[in-house]
């Protein structure tokens, strides 16, 4: 019989029928849930998109009741492939989860502003959050079919470039970069790997070759590359990000507009999710104007990664990103945008989860837990009932975005999580009006 260690890492296989088998040998051992507390991750990557970790959506979700998480959700970039997966296996576990998706748009309003994407002009990090299947509507297909392109094409076009610098060290994407995937979705992050095996695999000392391109004494690359995290770092600046042999300034066309992806996430029944990095770019200095633009493009929620907000070990430093933190919290609340918090956990050195018992993280630890209470309604209510945040039933009750949050926020903290919790809901029907269904599920079981 196989050891619990043994299916845990199974559970992160590339073949889903491997990952179904150890998640139900799992349950079936009995195996106790960790104790309950009060943490949420609701913006985790997943292997089909790149985790520094190598979770599946599975082995997230397993992760999330071993560590007695309140709450998780994952994120991966343009595509939904874990969606199904991931709630499936939250449903069994009992764990509260949500599921989204990260890209990059362009947003004509700031084509002279920097805003999250450094260096990048109306280039914006940007997210849907609460999918309910893999499968997108036949309607809204060819979004996601062209968003998935482009960043194939874009991965092609560095990789070609940075093959002619660090000849004769080249991969070839077929054979070195897709294998790292499960399905062939590629990022940034696999081909970097895909270069260190290279030259692990083609030099004795790959030191030497790495000092030479990168411009870089022997010394410097020997004191980082034995730490993953600092190495990973240091060859994406020098070939990836803005400045290195590999990138290529985007234009207009390079990535889909906002209006474009938000009519793919509206029509999934999700919802569109704006993002912030730290309040440092002209843009988020700007971050009232944005947001209210957002909001008129049909933007319901935000998107934080707390731990590079706080987590920072210049005092001086610390101090003014935490405030720009406090700032930003504020703004959604007065804007009516629940947040959607997380780690990410898509580079090296990333928490598997925040720490909202650091004093910094006190004022805003609240609207943090509410955020994912908020996310994790919509998206039972969807499944259960079709009355998920978008529905025309959530329209008609609640035409206002600040009562629709309440509603959705406090039918999240009232809905047990796992099987329980669907059953309750399929119980119920469309006819009650929602303080009836609120009352339904505030009763005991």
């Amino acid at each position: 019989m196989e050891s619990t260690n043994q299916l845990e890492a199974q559970l992160n296989d590339f073949s889903p029928d491997k990952r179904a088998q150890a998640l139900e040998a799992l349950i079936a051992s009995g195996a106790p849930a960790g104790a309950s507390q009060s943490a949420v991750n609701m913006h985790c990557h997943t292997f089909f998109s790149y985790n520094a970790y190598g979770f599946s959506p599975t082995g997230l979700a397993w992760l999330a009741r071993q560590r007695g998480f309140k709450a998780m959700g994952i994120v991966d970039f343009d595509v939904l492939n874990g969606v199904d997966e991931f709630l499936k296996a939250c449903e069994l576990l009992d764990v509260r989860g949500s599921a989204g998706m990260e890209t990059r748009v362009f947003i004509p309003e700031f084509a002279s502003r920097d805003i999250n994407s450094p260096g990048e002009p109306g280039v914006y990090y940007y997210m849907g959050i609460g999918f309910c299947s893999t499968q997108s509507p036949v309607t809204a297909a060819p979004i996601l079919n062209n968003m998935r392109q482009r960043a194939e094409d874009r991965n092609r076009t560095m990789l070609a470039r940075i093959n002619v610098f660090l000849s004769p060290l080249t991969v070839n994407y077929e054979r070195d970069v897709l294998p790292l995937t499960p399905v062939g979705d590629a990022t940034e992050r696999h081909m970097l790997a895909a270069y260190m095996q290279a030259a692990t695999g083609r030099f004795p000392d790959p030191v030497p070759f790495w000092a030479e391109k990168l411009q870089l004494s022997p010394e410097q690359v020997a004191a980082q590359i034995g730490d993953s995290a600092r190495f990973t770092n240091t060859l994406r600046a020098k070939l990836m990000k803005g400045g290195g042999v590999g990138y290529t300034l985007p234009g207009p066309g390079t990535f889909p507009l906002l209006d474009e992806v938000n009519r793919l996430i509206v029509a999934c029944g999700a919802l569109p999710c704006a993002t912030w990095l730290d309040g440092s770019s002209v843009g988020e200095q700007a971050e009232e104007e944005l947001l209210s633009l957002l909001i008129s493009k049909g933007v319901v929620a935000l998107n934080i990664v707390p731990d590079r907000n706080w987590n920072i070990p210049d005092p001086d430093k610390r101090h003014s990103k935490v405030q720009k933190l406090y700032e930003v919290v504020a703004l959604a609340g007065k804007l009516d945008l629940p947040l959607n918090v997380g780690t990410e956990m898509n580079a090296p050195g990333q928490k598997l989860v925040d720490d909202f018992e650091v004093p910094e993280l006190a004022p805003v630890r609240q609207a943090f837990l509410d955020g994912a209470d908020f996310i994790y309604g919509h998206t039972v209510l969807q499944r259960a009932l079709g009355l998920g945040y978008q529905s025309e039933w959530a329209k008609v009750h609640f035409p206002a975005r600040r009562e629709r949050n309440a509603f959705y926020t406090q039918a999240g903290r009232l809905t047990p999580p796992g099987q329980a919790g669907m059953a309750r809901l399929k119980s119920l029907t469309s006819d009650l009006s929602p303080v009836e269904l609120l009352d339904r599920l505030a009763q005991p079981a």
